[in-house]
């Protein structure tokens, strides 16, 4: 059964208010990350580093309760778990098609079950699966990302309750003995604001040091 806020005692009412009167609530910030440990696990354990990444990722915005709200028309919803939707590039082409799947098990179940779903998609997306209980990713590996914005459709109806995070890297660098990359992630203001990215940030580091 599905959970709902009690809007009416809701703390954050005012603020959700304010930013939904405004025709673009979105926002985004990219933050340096160090993935140090996670690219040494993968790297020993023979799995993807994007898929690697993109586990934590989403296991870090679970950790942030405020990450798994999200608007339905006159309510917000609480949702249990989330479901990672990320691109991926079809072996020697570079056309991507994009992956939806849960966030289960382990990260070494996570990335083989990946790896396996992603050579076998032979369709650019699963249009049924896109709810709004996804977070999205992508990757721009060829460059060190700095800033990254998303395409959205504004003029659409209820285009103001997207609450869908999307979150990018780009290409990682080593300096001292370090292993990090920029991280980009836009969130709808309406129910996100600095701190909780900062929680993610912190969420995300946690498990990336916990992995080795």
């Amino acid at each position: 059964m599905e959970r709902y806020i009690d809007y009416a005692a809701w703390p954050r009412k005012e603020l959700f208010e304010f930013f939904g009167a405004v025709s673009n609530p979105f926002y985004m910030v990219t933050f340096r990350q160090d993935v140090t440990a996670l690219r040494r696990y993968c790297k020993e354990h023979a799995i993807s580093f994007y898929y690697g990444l993109v586990y934590l990722c989403c296991k870090a915005l679970m950790d942030v309760p405020e990450f798994s709200l999200r608007i339905r028309g006159e309510k917000i919803a609480v949702l249990e778990t989330l479901k990672p939707s990320f691109t991926d590039l079809k072996k020697g082409s570079e056309l991507f098609h994009i992956v939806t799947m849960p966030c289960e098990g382990g990260i070494m179940e996570f990335c083989r079950n990946a790896k396996e779903k992603s050579s076998r998609q032979d369709y650019f997306i699963d249009a049924a699966g896109q709810t709004d209980g996804l977070v999205y990713f992508s990757c721009l590996p060829w460059m060190d990302v700095t800033a990254v914005t998303n395409e959205r459709d504004l003029s659409a109806p209820g285009a103001r309750d997207d609450s869908i995070p999307r979150i990018c890297w780009g290409k990682y660098r080593e300096e001292n003995g370090r292993t990090t990359l920029g991280l980009s992630i836009e969130v709808n203001h309406r129910l996100i604001d600095g701190v909780h990215i900062g929680l993610f940030a912190q969420a995300l580091t946690r498990r990336i040091e916990e992995i080795s």
